[in-house]
């Protein structure tokens, strides 16, 4: 993320507790199609994700639509912020917590420690839809807390995928490396420092706009080794989307899947 700017935008502020406790799930699960305008949310696939509008830097309303299953779509955006600053919204689709609105089960109901995330123990895939136009990025927008669970701003990492992006934009930070392989894929990667936690952005050297079998657990071992994340800090949320700053209407969420392995 090139400029100052933090996809940590709140939704909806929902209390959540985890390891003995469930975790609170986000309420008015609906099936069939629905559209989310402004801050708003929605439980998915059966409650195993949640769509998030998640505009919070715009007076320049956006909405998206979603069929009820692990999918959403910007319908419209008037959304229209310099690139120099943050975005305007991301809209996305995550399983785990966000600030304190959760999925059910999987991530959400079993935060795993990073020193327990090996590689190849979570994989996720995404398929997007990209027309073209405006200026945006999109990317895995991955949070680790220092606790379990939290409903506000995680303080631990905000490890960034970056698949793809359009206009002048790029990660947050300083690129501290390039051509890095990670998990099978071609990374540069960028760092940056929060007032109370740490980005890493891996950009994927070659854009493209789907991955399969993403290894999340060799992202995050990854920069364990580069000290840019604590083997102590949880994996709580793992969100996929489109940062907006101009547009974005047609920009799509195809497929989306979170997989986690049973811990050993």
């Amino acid at each position: 993320m090139r400029i100052t700017w933090s996809l940590a935008a709140a939704a909806t502020v929902i209390v959540v507790a985890s390891g003995t406790v469930a975790a609170v799930v986000v309420t008015g699960t609906q099936t069939g199609p629905s559209t989310l305008c402004g801050q708003q949310t929605r439980s998915v696939a059966g409650g195993r994700y949640v769509v998030q509008n998640n505009e919070y830097n715009s007076r320049g309303l956006a909405c998206i639509t979603t069929s009820g299953g692990a999918d959403f779509q910007v319908r419209n955006s008037s959304i229209s912020k310099a690139t120099d600053g943050p975005p305007g919204g991301y809209p996305s689709i995550y399983q785990g917590c966000h600030w304190g609105t959760c999925s059910s089960g999987g991530l959400a109901a079993t935060p795993v420690q990073v020193a327990d995330l090996a590689a190849g123990m979570m994989t996720t895939s995404w398929c997007t839809s990209q027309p073209g136009g405006g200026s945006y990025y999109a990317a895995y927008d991955i949070w680790f807390n220092q606790t379990p669970a939290t409903t506000g701003q995680p303080d631990c990492t905000e490890l960034l995928v970056w698949l793809d992006h359009n206009g002048p934009v790029q990660p947050f930070g300083t690129q501290i490396a390039a051509g890095v392989s990670v998990g099978g894929r071609s990374y540069n990667i960028w760092e940056g420092q929060r007032p109370t936690w740490d980005t890493i952005s891996y950009e994927m050297t070659t854009a493209t706009i789907s991955v399969s079998d993403l290894d999340v657990g060799a992202l995050a071992q990854d920069a364990v080794s580069r000290g840019y994340l604590s083997s102590s800090c949880y994996l709580i949320s793992v969100e996929a989307g489109f940062g907006l700053w101009q547009g974005g209407a047609g920009l799509a969420t195809r497929s989306f899947s979170v997989d986690l392995k049973a811990q050993p």
